[in-house]
């Protein structure tokens, strides 16, 4: 094993529940094996500020069931300078930090993929809401959000039904439509709407809703994805009370589905993220990401997460894609294809049960 004597960890961008769970992992794995663990407050803002603390066992108990982050996150611009960056690898040599745990999304993992180009060894665990990092099947606090979702909107169903009503419900996700399709089949919704599979027209809603009211039902849901803009949700709300008669309100759940205690998965892929993140750290693999896939943990170099999550949502630019072999651009290919494939089987099923 490679000889830390000091690692960091931090939590950057969205908070994400299940952070707790994965710093109280990373900070009990790492005093286990004789390593201290700096605490680093507010994200890449604290490092480079130097708002950091020593952590001791104790540091981290009673916070596994605890949403957000006792290190709290911030957005810092400052880091993708320069002058930021040497600011913060300063502020490692000063503490003596050998590597960091970074937890959040591809703006963490970016960030991370620079200190360890500066000498600073990074590990990334994936802890996003959104389960929108390619590379790995579930990202920490994805699966809390969407039981938060299905709470609230069985909620809405019971008004719903009383007074034979619609509710549009918009759920975050930023760009990836995961949260709604999901708990879209785990509440019955009529439909989902998501940035993957975007509509031509709303008429198949409206006719689906037109159709269920035919045979008998009195409630419906509509759950649509924020990437779509939040135009969307209160357009579509319009639409359908206009053209089925069916009264229709809209909500918004916005940030209330970031938040809560994190559910017992998330608590177990936090901790089991975290224990191997420091493992791999003292093997002496850094620059790489935690990835959950087919229900085994396994690692991937940064780099190849980001660029792959750029293939899967469209948004490679040129020269992307010049570091990698022929052999690995057709693997990632092939990657996004069955992802692709996938997210289209449940989008189906939605369309199937949803009457």
């Amino acid at each position: 094993m490679q000889k830390f004597k000091k690692i960091g960890i931090l939590t950057s961008g969205g908070d994400a529940p299940g952070m707790n769970a994965a710093i109280r992992a990373v900070t009990r794995t790492a005093l286990a094996h004789n390593v201290e663990v700096y605490g680093i407050y507010r994200g890449y803002s604290g490092l480079i500020g130097g708002d950091i603390k020593q952590f001791s066992i104790r540091d981290v108990s009673n916070i596994v069931n605890r949403g957000g982050t006792i290190l709290y996150s911030d957005r810092c611009p400052e880091f993708k300078t320069e002058e930021g960056m040497r600011r913060a690898v300063d502020t490692c040599h000063r503490f003596g930090i050998d590597g960091i745990v970074a937890i959040g999304g591809d703006g963490t993992f970016r960030g991370a993929a620079d200190l360890t180009k500066h000498g600073i060894p990074c590990v990334g665990l994936p802890g996003t809401i959104d389960n929108d990092i390619t590379s790995t099947d579930n990202t920490i606090g994805f699966d809390t959000a969407m039981n938060t979702v299905v709470e609230m909107v069985d909620r809405l169903r019971d008004t719903c039904e009383s007074h034979a009503r619609c509710n549009v419900v918009e759920v975050m996700g930023r760009g990836a439509g995961d949260i709604a399709l999901q708990a879209g089949i785990a509440t019955g919704a009529t439909a989902v709407v998501i940035p993957e599979f975007p509509l031509e027209s709303n008429e198949s809603i409206i006719k689906k809703i037109k159709d269920s009211k035919r045979l008998g039902k009195r409630n419906f849901i509509v759950i649509v994805s924020e990437g779509l803009g939040h135009d969307f949700g209160p357009a579509l709300t319009e639409q359908i009370e206009h053209e089925t008669g069916v009264e229709t309100r809209f909500a918004c759940l916005a940030h209330v589905v970031r938040g809560g205690s994190p559910t017992l998965r998330d608590r177990v892929l936090a901790s089991i993220m975290g224990e191997f993140a420091v493992k791999e750290l003292l093997e002496g693999r850094s620059d790489i990401v935690v990835c959950e896939r087919n229900n085994q943990i396994v690692s991937t170099n940064i780099r190849y997460s980001l660029i792959l999550d750029r293939m899967y949502k469209n948004k490679l630019k040129d020269g992307d894609l010049d570091d990698f072999s022929a052999e690995e651009i057709a693997e990632m290919k092939a990657f996004c294809e069955e992802k692709t494939r996938d997210m289209r089987k449940l989008y189906n099923t939605v369309d199937i049960l949803g009457l």
